[in-house]
């Protein structure tokens, strides 16, 4: 890789961490188009790694962030966090569909890849 590319390169990964993986804001920073930005994405592994590890690093932000307003009593985050993380102990909402006519059941036929159950 030439020298110019990868300072380019470097120059948008620090460019994504400032702005929290927001591409667009990234690449106007770099002075880079969002399409270079996605070709390297696509044929670098080393880079697309890198881009990775920052949505990473943004994603534990915002999650950090949920936890200080659940600190601070905000009940829509505390519904927020049960209703993706507590999943698994019932904090759900479900919609309920009530497929009978009368008393009589409905019949619905599914065709998946030709053949119809």
């Amino acid at each position: 890789m030439n020298k110019d590319r990868h300072i380019k390169k470097e120059s948008l990964l620090k460019a994504l961490e400032q702005s929290l993986g927001v591409v667009t804001v990234a690449c106007k920073k770099a002075d880079i188009p969002r399409s270079t930005y996605y070709k390297w994405l696509k044929e670098d592994e080393v880079f697309a790694r890198e881009v990775l590890d920052i949505e990473n690093v943004a994603l534990d932000f915002a999650e950090s962030q949920l936890h200080k307003q659940i600190a601070d009593n905000s009940t829509a985050a505390t519904i927020f966090y049960l209703k993706t993380k507590g999943k698994k102990r019932g904090y759900i909402e479900r919609s309920e569909l009530d497929l009978t006519s009368g008393d009589e059941p409905i019949k619905i036929n599914v065709n998946i890849k030709g053949v119809e159950y």
